[in-house]
């Protein structure tokens, strides 16, 4: 027995539905099914292996002669990074250097937001990985880790909480317990995703692991588009409040005998009458600062 054309017509119609349907129920399982994994919580190793390709250690030269490091991550656009203002604004030359011991020639400022403490720079390459952002505030309590070159040490990984989101200076921070120190500066915050989260930005002087974070969702307020200037057009004087994270010096000073260090303490002292200094002691690994202006009896000699 024939079915008639109309009866054809409606089954050839209902399984295109169906095939339709089954479509779009396989795509939206994918979708679950890659969010969940985008959402999935990685052990900290994993994190490190994730990001490390991405991230970079800046080398900088400003106006004053000084050298430095800070930290930097390849993020936004291919051949870009970002990092944090007070890193370079004053760099007169940047050099970058890989965990694969590789150097990336670092050809200038493309943007910069002086108020949320970001910049873009551009390099010489375009093959390496960017991380992937995140622009959703975490969750207070989150787990939170730091990749930079604290007091040098380059690529070293660090983790604590999200303590908070703090006003700070008019616009919302994270306040983490990571452990931060000078070299910092500009390094991806990442979550307990892999994902970057902040700007590694500045620590409270005289606290316990009292760090600050800005943001990704301020990257959003930079251009991209924009062509990079050369370091020498671009420099400009320091932030006027400085960070106390700040650039960590490249090299470090070979060690003197004590002696010739007091020395060398004292004719520093007797040349700085009348200025305001910061002496800064280490007692018992605890930092201990002062500011103090230099008083008219360091002229005198013993």
């Amino acid at each position: 027995m024939l079915c008639p054309p109309a009866v054809i017509g409606f089954f050839a119609v209902a399984y295109q539905v169906l095939k339709i349907v089954n479509l779009k129920c396989v795509f939206l399982a994918a979708l679950v099914s890659s969010r969940l994994a985008s959402a999935q919580v990685l052990p900290p190793e994993q994190i490190y292996q994730k990001l490390l390709p991405s991230v970079l250690t800046l080398q900088v030269a400003n106006s004053q002669g000084e050298r430095f490091v800070g930290a930097a991550f390849f993020a936004v656009s291919n051949g870009l990074a970002v990092t944090s203002w007070h890193v370079i604004s004053d760099a007169t030359n940047v050099s970058a250097r890989l965990a694969n011991d590789h150097y990336v020639s670092v050809l200038g400022l493309v943007d910069k937001d002086e108020k949320h403490d970001l910049a873009l720079i551009r390099l010489d390459a375009a093959s390496y990985p960017r991380v992937e952002l995140n622009t959703n505030d975490p969750s207070i309590g989150s787990r939170t880790y730091v990749i930079g070159a604290p007091k040098g040490f380059e690529f070293s990984i660090t983790d604590g909480l999200l303590s908070q989101i703090q006003q700070v200076d008019g616009y919302d921070q994270f306040q983490v317990s990571c452990p931060i120190s000078g070299g910092n500066s500009g390094g991806p915050l990442i979550n307990d995703r892999g994902e970057v989260v902040g700007i590694t930005s500045w620590t409270k002087r005289d606290a316990q692991n009292l760090s600050f974070a800005t943001p990704a969702r301020f990257l959003a307020g930079l251009n991209p588009a924009l062509p990079a200037i050369p370091w020498t057009q671009s420099a400009s004087k320091p932030l006027a409040k400085a960070k106390s994270s700040e650039h960590e010096p490249v090299a470090t000073l070979q060690a003197a005998p004590p002696e010739k260090n007091v020395l060398d303490l004292k004719q520093f002292l007797q040349t700085s009458v009348g200025k305001h200094i910061t002496v800064v002691i280490f007692d018992d690994n605890e930092e201990k600062e002062f500011e103090i202006v230099v008083p008219s009896d360091f002229i005198q000699t013993p």
